[in-house]
């Protein structure tokens, strides 16, 4: 039978589950095909955080994860599962499957997935985010702070303390996940920038910097090559740089890539020590 699907063109989606020809295995057909096979099961955590287009820090080495009755029996060789109550409130429908809703995948996340994970995901939720698939077109924000408060304490006991302290380090004018890296990064080694602070030019302009640090008047951006790939990208890079020169708040300028915030973060918290010293020195 196996032999005779792949003949006809058949896609294995899962154990006892095919897709047919022509169609796109994504991540909503093996969750669907996951509860067709148990329908009691909920997609949750990075499965549902991906599902509701939030952003992640990378792909978990589950493909899946779903929720399902505490006392359930169902083992998923495929995936992960995780066993605890589900209140029909913090599940919603997602066209045919299902899914925890947002705040329940955020507080999840933050009970159990590490602190820069957690945060990527809690600060993509919280604001305002470019559509990939839709050059130009930006989408709102999908939760709210006092809503992942709430189911967090509505909750388990198991992971709540370290959820609650994680979520009080998000940052809703965060705009990618390597800006929330490099804030982790710079709040690691003791230095607090304001984020997204705006400045204005001498003649009006506004501008919002991804970290100013008022006093030393230092700059730090960074830029991510996702949003800045383009030729008209990269010239309005230089303008904005430019722009920043001219606010006389502004005394340096610091341009990180993302790949620096994300794998080389002691590179740029010296970087930035080094400028704020040398402010201090000449004031």
């Amino acid at each position: 039978m196996v032999r005779r699907l792949k003949q006809l063109g058949w896609t294995h989606v899962r154990h006892g589950a095919w897709a047919e020809p022509g169609r796109e295995v994504d991540l909503a057909l093996r969750v669907r095909a996951e509860q067709l096979i148990h329908p009691q099961l909920v997609a949750s955590h990075f499965t549902a955080a991906r599902l509701h287009g939030i952003e992640v820090l990378q792909d978990p080495p589950h493909e899946l994860e779903s929720t399902g009755p505490p006392a359930d029996r169902i083992r998923l060789p495929e995936g992960k599962l995780h066993r605890a109550p589900l209140p029909t409130g913090q599940i919603r429908s997602a066209g045919a499957i299902r899914v925890t809703t947002v705040s329940r995948t955020l507080a999840d996340l933050l009970r159990s997935a590490t602190r820069d994970q957690a945060l990527v995901a809690v600060d993509s939720a919280l604001s305002v985010r470019p559509l990939p698939d839709r050059p130009g077109a930006r989408r709102g924000r999908l939760a709210l702070p006092e809503d992942i408060a709430a189911v967090l304490a509505a909750g388990t006991r198991k992971g709540r303390a370290r959820g609650e302290r994680y979520l009080r380090l998000a940052d809703p004018r965060s705009g990618s996940p390597a800006e929330t890296i490099a804030r982790l990064r710079l709040h690691d080694a003791n230095l607090y920038p304001e984020t997204q602070a705006e400045l204005r030019t001498p003649d009006g302009r506004r501008l919002r910097p991804d970290f100013l640090f008022r006093r030393e008047g230092v700059v730090v951006e960074i830029e991510g090559y996702a949003h800045h790939g383009t030729r008209g990208a990269h010239r309005h890079d230089i303008d904005r740089f430019n722009a920043l020169n001219r606010c006389h708040e502004v005394r340096t300028v610091l341009r990180f890539t993302a790949i620096d915030a994300l794998r080389r973060p002691e590179r740029m918290v010296a970087a930035v020590r080094a400028a704020l010293a040398r402010a201090a020195a000449h004031p």
